[in-house]
């Protein structure tokens, strides 16, 4: 197995054609969990995968509880991506069968999620103070990137 993306609930069509587009080119399992906030025909979720959604390797599924009852991970390959996480980013060593877990764009992960892994979340770190987050598809990439080190 290998690193995969996982979006809990995305709402915004764009940034999941744009997290789309990076799985591609990283190689990435895209996992996403309903409900979503549009449909996947919708055309500015094609537009921002551009012509690689065909190549996207999409996984999706009812709900959280599906998701763990189908791929049953260990909580070492769980990463939640918050604002508050107490890790930064870049500290964990992540194993070749990563997940990183990322919520929809204007709640984050559910209560009932994030709660009950919070000591596996982790942060990407901000300078300014004007800024609550980043755009989820910056994230990702950002995120993915990181747990890919050393790994090309």
């Amino acid at each position: 197995m290998s690193v995969a993306v996982v979006l809990v609930h995305p709402e915004i069509p764009h940034n999941t054609g744009a997290v789309g587009r990076t799985c591609v080119a990283l190689d990435l399992e895209l996992v996403l969990i309903r409900p979503y906030g549009f449909e996947l025909s919708d055309k500015h979720l094609k537009r921002a995968g551009l012509d690689y959604w065909q190549h996207v390797r999409l996984t999706e599924y009812d709900s959280w509880d599906a998701f763990l009852a189908e791929r049953a991970p260990r909580e070492d390959q769980l990463f939640l991506f918050e604002e508050y996480g107490a890790r930064r980013f870049d500290e964990p060593d992540y194993p070749d069968d990563t997940y990183l877990v990322f919520g929809c764009e204007t709640k984050g992960l559910p209560a009932a999620i994030a709660e009950p892994l919070a000591h596996r979340m982790v942060r990407l770190p901000m300078r300014s103070t004007h800024i609550r987050s980043l755009n989820l598809s910056n994230t990702v990439a950002v995120a993915a990137y990181e747990a890919l080190r050393g790994k090309f």
